[in-house]
């Protein structure tokens, strides 16, 4: 595979990187295995935490081994890669409810989270779990913190299941999101005392307004005027709990449209979110999902602030097939029309395990997407 082009561009030492992940990787049979046993009671929390750890452990070495700059725990302590932390929040309360999320051909298990009372982020687990991982990963590498988006849990609060219960605290939609965003800046602010400096967002919020924006969805029923509000609530609630944070701190995001068992949950490109999505966010980056033609062009790409990276996902992490090189290129070039090259990088689409099922791939398969998205990178910009 050849270099693609002889222009020097800016070698990447701060997240994100030119070839990188979002986050979630497949959880091994052993986890599964004890987290089974788990929730049979044939082990305890003590002995399920023994395999997390060792679990973790093997995964960074596999990280770094490929080559990774950025490195996380793969969310293997997590069931979900947002209730988790939810849960983890002071106020907030695990419950099962009669349906799950719909996703294309599939409905996910039936969880949520709602609140018992003020929101708090003091002694969120998530910390120590940073801890540890942080002590577990080599000197070289930077260790990313993946967390939902301030705005996916305003989402959760508001569904009609939860509604009662949050307006029983927060009477008011701007209360709700002062109280979010300040448990959410506590959190980061002791994720960063913990010695984290990256700290990613992760949000299908936007993906599901692009959805009921385009139409694709049959029961896209609300109106322009709601989709409005909720664009402004959702760009305030990240914004507040990201505001006034050490500068030595990056905080990115990554969008999706829903990423369960391999399937999908919206569709629809970014031209109606891109405004205030890629004009007003106040992060560094933009990990997008662009591996499919549901989530449209390239052109909303103009709307990006010009003192902010855009992280390409041409390859997918819903299947082991592997992508042709020259298609994902040229497409980089694409996108190089709208955000010059050297502020774009490259990476999956998604996680590969959004939820502890994990997408339908092997591990074999999963670490050649990695090496994939590493070739081509370096293809384009020579470095990683």
């Amino acid at each position: 595979m050849s270099e693609t082009t002889t222009k020097t561009f800016t070698k990447r030492t701060t997240s994100p990187f030119r070839y990188d992940v979002v986050g979630s990787f497949l959880r091994p049979s052993s986890l599964k295995r004890a987290r089974d046993q788990f929730a049979n009671h044939e082990i305890n929390a003590v002995e399920l935490k023994q395999v997390e750890d060792q679990s973790i452990i093997e995964l960074l070495r596999r990280e770094e081994n490929a080559g990774l700059h950025a490195v996380t725990d793969g969310e293997f302590r997590r069931s979900w890669w947002h209730l988790d932390f939810f849960w983890g929040l002071q106020g907030v309360e695990k419950v099962a409810l009669d349906s799950g999320y719909s996703f294309h051909d599939e409905e996910t298990r039936a969880e949520s989270a709602r609140l018992t009372g003020l929101l708090s982020g003091a002694n969120h687990p998530f910390v120590d779990h940073f801890k540890f991982t942080l002590k577990h990963a080599s000197d070289n590498v930077l260790v990313k913190q993946t967390i939902p988006a301030p705005a996916q849990f305003l989402a959760e609060l508001q569904r009609p299941e939860n509604l009662k219960a949050t307006q029983a605290y927060y009477p008011t939609d701007d209360d709700l999101i002062e109280g979010i965003a300040a448990a959410y800046h506590q959190v980061i602010l002791d994720l960063y005392n913990a010695g984290c400096r990256n700290v990613q967002l992760d949000d299908c919020t936007w993906g599901m307004l692009v959805s009921q924006h385009d139409g694709a969805r049959p029961d896209a029923s609300q109106d322009e005027e709601r989709l409005t509000i909720l664009k402004q609530q959702y760009v305030t609630v990240n914004n507040q709990a990201i505001a006034d944070l050490p500068a030595d701190l990056t905080v990115n995001t990554h969008i999706c449209r829903g990423n369960y068992h391999s399937t999908w949950a919206s569709a629809g490109g970014y031209d109606s979110v891109a405004d205030p999505l890629f004009s007003q966010e106040n992060v560094s980056a933009y990990f997008l999902e662009y591996d499919t033609e549901r989530a449209g062009g390239f052109e909303p790409l103009k709307k990006v602030s010009t003192d902010k990276l855009v992280v390409l996902g041409l390859v997918t992490s819903k299947d082991g097939k592997l992508e042709d090189p020259k298609v994902i290129i040229d497409r980089i070039h694409e996108a190089g029309k709208y955000v010059p090259l050297d502020r774009l990088c490259l990476s999956t689409q998604c996680g590969f395990a959004s939820t502890e099922e994990g997408n339908i791939l092997t591990e074999a398969q999963q670490w050649a997407k990695i090496e994939l998205v590493k070739k081509l990178a370096t293809a384009v910009w020579g470095e990683g």
